[in-house]
């Protein structure tokens, strides 16, 4: 039996370890791409350039066709829209779970029922209400309405459902408020979920190029994934500088990651010390 055992785990770590390198093959391409002459790119043959071309990445961070201005524009709507859509919707999820009032339920269901429309059927009602408040081709089209997440919402409240009941109520026995509650006892338990929450949104409005297109005609307030459109050229492509660029547009993503995983990790940790 512990034979058998043993090699049903050393066949599942093989397939997930093949399906894993099918899935960042793709990335190691876009590295070696950069790195690569233009008459190197599409030998598939080639995955280790002879030579590494350091240009394509240093024409991402210089000259005319410089992603910094493009990267600070995504920093500042991803980080803004990030934090706003984290807090509210940990604040509406606790309204939804611990506060209770009449049609609390109904209201959840036809707020969730919103995740059935397609963000594409809105680009119109938004635009001329952007253009109706003067913040077409600005950056507040972008952060606005990325302030406001239903999934987070929905999967916040999932969470604080689960957190006991008794926490709360002895802390109201204390002569604690709902803010206080929320901002004391909920969030930090939260922590998970809201890191969780944070990753998720970030690489959202990192990677959102239709409303940055719908929104955006400016150069100057351009987005990474608008601005890789750069390397598109009249009767060619620039496939070399596209994937160094791009390259450089998933970096701060993993950092993201890398420190909310840690959040999570701790998190998790504190909770299971807790229970």
């Amino acid at each position: 039996m512990e034979t058998k055992s043993l090699l049903n785990k050393i066949v599942l770590t093989c397939m997930l370890g093949l399906l894993g390198l099918g899935m960042i093959l793709p990335f190691l391409w876009m590295i070696s791409t950069s790195f690569k002459t233009p008459a190197e790119v599409f030998d598939y043959n080639r995955w280790i350039p002879t030579t590494l071309e350091w240009k394509h990445h240093i024409k991402v961070w210089s000259g005319k066709s410089s992603f910094l201005p493009y990267y600070l524009n995504s920093l500042k709507i991803a980080f803004i829209s990030m934090a706003g859509a984290t807090f509210l919707s940990a604040l509406a999820a606790y309204g939804f779970s611990r506060i209770e009032f009449k049609g609390r339920d109904a209201m959840f269901l036809l707020y969730l029922s919103m995740m059935m429309i397609p963000p594409q059927v809105l680009f119109v009602p938004k635009f001329i209400m952007f253009d109706w408040m003067h913040i077409y081709n600005t950056h507040l089209a972008l952060i606005l309405p990325g302030l406001f997440t239903i999934f987070g919402v929905f999967m916040l409240r999932q969470f604080f459902m689960g957190i006991p009941k008794e926490i709360t109520e002895s802390a109201f026995i204390d002569g604690a408020g709902h803010g206080r509650i929320f901002l004391r006892l909920v969030l930090p338990l939260a922590k998970p979920a809201l890191a969780t929450l944070a990753i998720l949104d970030f690489s959202w409005h990192w990677n959102d190029f239709e409303n940055a297109l719908v929104f955006l005609t400016d150069r100057k307030l351009y987005t990474v994934p608008l601005g890789l459109q750069n390397f598109v050229l009249e009767f060619n492509v620039d496939y070399n500088g596209m994937m160094a660029a791009a390259t450089a547009g998933i970096l701060p993503m993993l950092l993201v990651f890398l420190i909310g995983q840690r959040f999570i990790i701790q998190g998790l940790s504190g909770t299971a010390v807790k229970g």
